[in-house]
């Protein structure tokens, strides 16, 4: 695809989710079809008709097994923040339909012990994960996503814990 095909193709429509636990520590797991080393956070695309914290809410339970009862919902994003993928990429990603990805991010708290995290679910998309400080998952993601989860961190601040507090 050339960079103009590339630039005339939509966002598509996603939620993200920021868990934290009860020590404003960040989840973060490695992406099962990578490799290299890929942490990031659970997100995915919002169904037709379904609201963004609902969409949040069922990606965090088909990824990682959490049910919406277990969390508690702190905070939203203000705005959409989008994302380009690499241009190698949007040909293969989501059929070359997109160029990228407009999220609105929700942070969440666990209610409950970390046995409720299951990477085991129906379509596994993570291999292992952590609790990470905001500041160490920054320098763990994907070149491409860092800017977007940069900002995702500095609207959720007030809730993670940082070094000083370690």
């Amino acid at each position: 695809m050339t960079p103009d095909q590339i630039a005339a193709l939509p966002y598509r429509p996603c939620v993200g989710v920021m868990l934290i636990n009860g020590d404003g520590l960040v989840f973060a797991a490695q992406r099962r079809d990578s490799s290299a080393p890929a942490w990031q956070m659970p997100q995915g695309g919002i169904d037709a008709g379904e609201d963004p914290q609902t969409a949040a809410l069922r990606e965090l339970h088909e990824e990682i097994s959490v049910p919406p009862d277990a969390v508690e919902v702190l905070a939203q994003t203000d705005d959409w923040l989008a994302y380009d993928l690499p241009a190698d990429l949007v040909p293969r990603v989501w059929g070359g339909k997109f160029r990228g990805q407009k999220q609105k991010w929700f942070l969440l708290r666990l209610q409950g012990d970390d046995a409720l995290i299951d990477l085991d679910t129906s379509h596994p998309e993570f291999s292992a994960w952590q609790w990470m400080q905001a500041d160490d998952l920054l320098a763990a993601i994907v070149p491409f996503k860092r800017d977007i989860y940069a900002r995702v961190v500095a609207a959720f601040r007030p809730w993670l814990r940082s070094r000083a507090g370690s």
